[in-house]
């Protein structure tokens, strides 16, 4: 199976249409209900006749105009040549509905795990399209697949074959979860006589990230001296907690080698073991500057990036969420989703100290 790059020319505007704005919002609901129903949300998603709905676009309404017009003189003048010529484009019209339908009928939909977003930024979610396959009629395909989030700019597929891969852009989005919703899956092809159209739900859901904002760092333990802050939580070699995988020096203990990884062809790795180098440190909300909340944690999430960076030991302290001091690419995911889904309600107690904390949350 052949994998194909999508070719995308992408609109500049996301507004809703003049018609959709002078939409009832009860009829919106209804509409969205009822779609619900006949389109429920699926991880896998092939379009057949039940999701597909085909309407004649405004060239194609002309078109039939156009057909009337001529028929009606053709009658009238008792001119076969004319009639004729109306019957042409009125098979011409239909052909173009089968067409139509059969550029989006077989085509499957999967999500692909999105990358890491922040809030603000714009975040495309990778939508695999698969075609269908026919061992009589190798050379079908489909083409100007039209992919869109509701109310964002959309992405086109000029030519694909068996698959392809389209980022479907969501602009600014906030931090937090977030359900983009129904993708609309549209098409002119081939003459723009019709619009044939559907609507995706792939039940998408992702996490948005605070965007970060670059900020000194505060950290804080539960000692008071004048070392540096930077010297507590750091990483030495030990014996004490995993820390992942390096390539084997040839020499060392094979107690170290990771057998597991070798009897899986991923050639001679060894564990490295770390411990930590002084007291604990923790990120606090609480003694996180800014603004506004939105900027404290802004700022708190630059922060965990920057310690993590460093494979330093760190804990967070967010309202009443507290997560243990921890490192490595787990515990800063951990770390901003609790930043990323935080919510006030009540004010922060700067006195709040990592001795009077109940520690019950681990970093996963």
């Amino acid at each position: 199976m052949s994998k194909h790059n999508a070719n995308k020319v992408q609109s500049g505007s996301n507004k809703p249409s003049w018609l959709q704005r002078h939409i009832p919002a009860s009829m919106t609901k209804r509409w969205d209900r009822w779609l619900t129903r006949r389109l429920p949300p699926q991880k896998h998603i092939t379009l057949s006749h039940r999701s597909i709905f085909i309407l004649p676009s405004g060239f194609g309404l002309f078109w039939m105009g156009l057909i009337v017009l001529l028929y009606l003189f053709g009658t009238n003048y008792q001119n076969n040549l004319v009639i004729g010529l109306s019957l042409l484009l009125a098979s011409v019209f239909h052909t173009c509905i089968i067409y139509s339908y059969k550029n989006l009928a077989g085509l499957s939909f999967n999500a692909v795990n999105p990358p890491i977003a922040y809030a603000g930024d714009d975040s495309p979610f990778p939508i695999m399209l698969t075609g269908h396959s026919r061992n009589k009629h190798s050379d079908t395909s489909h083409q100007q697949i039209c992919l869109q989030f509701s109310h964002q700019r959309h992405v086109r597929l000029k030519h694909m074959e068996q698959q392809s891969v389209a980022a479907v852009p969501f602009e600014h989005p906030k931090r937090g979860h977030l359900n983009p919703g129904r993708i609309k899956v549209s098409s002119n092809f081939p003459l723009g006589l019709c619009r044939a159209w559907s609507y995706v739900d792939l039940d998408i859901h992702h996490m948005i990230f605070a965007k970060p904002e670059a900020s000194d760092i505060v950290l804080s333990s539960q000692v008071s001296d004048s070392d540096s802050q930077y010297e507590h939580g750091k990483l030495r070699p030990g014996v004490d907690d995993y820390k992942g995988l390096r390539a084997y020096v040839p020499g060392e203990s094979l107690k170290q080698v990771a057998w597991k990884q070798w009897a899986q062809d991923k050639g001679m790795l060894s564990k490295e073991f770390a411990e930590p180098e002084g007291l604990p440190v923790w990120l606090s909300l609480a003694q996180t500057s800014g603004k506004d909340l939105e900027q404290q944690l802004s700022r708190l999430a630059w922060q965990v990036d920057k310690l993590s960076q460093t494979q330093q030991i760190f804990g967070l302290l967010l309202g009443n969420t507290v997560i243990n001091q921890h490192t490595g690419e787990a515990h800063r995911i951990a770390c901003q989703t609790a930043i990323a889904t935080y919510q006030a309600y009540g004010s922060i107690n700067p006195d709040f100290t990592p001795s009077s904390a109940n520690i019950d949350a681990e970093a996963t």
